[in-house]
């Protein structure tokens, strides 16, 4: 904008400023100046700053859309269903047994007794293996060598 202004333009302009407004008037003139400036510039900031929230709001617009159409698409909503399909025919279902087949009683185990208290005068401790021999456990048999 003032870039066709040479420094001899700036000054006349100066020279006309203060002798149409005069010294004595010349500080309110530019405070004025200024605040018109400040105003300019708020006002602009302003304007740009809501353009750019409209631009963010549209982006975001979008990005939902893509996010619904994806949701509604389902892309993977056909291996889906080809999974959750029987692989038994229809006309074979009546004969074929509900899943887990016939039901079989499970044979009962009797639980295992309980051992015996120690009576008066024993100890209910094992003796301690001596070193070099392996401690005999219930249940445990070494492997043959």
């Amino acid at each position: 904008m003032l870039d066709d202004l040479s420094w001899s333009h700036i000054v006349l302009l100066l020279l006309v400023t203060i002798v149409v407004v005069g010294p004595k008037d010349l500080p309110r003139l530019m405070r004025m100046v200024g605040q018109w400036t400040a105003k300019a510039r708020a006002m602009a900031d302003q304007f740009k700053g809501a353009f750019d929230d409209m631009a963010r709001q549209t982006e975001l617009d979008e990005l939902r859309k893509e996010i619904d159409s994806l949701r509604n698409e389902r892309p993977l909503g056909s291996v889906e269903r080809e999974l959750n399909q029987s692989i038994i025919p229809e006309d074979m279902k009546s004969t074929v047994p509900p899943p887990g087949g016939v039901e079989v009683d499970a044979p009962h185990i009797p639980d295992p007794p309980l051992p015996e208290p120690p009576r008066s005068g024993e100890s209910d401790e094992s003796p301690e293996p001596r070193a070099g021999e392996l401690a005999m456990t219930d249940g445990y048999e070494p492997p043959p060598p």
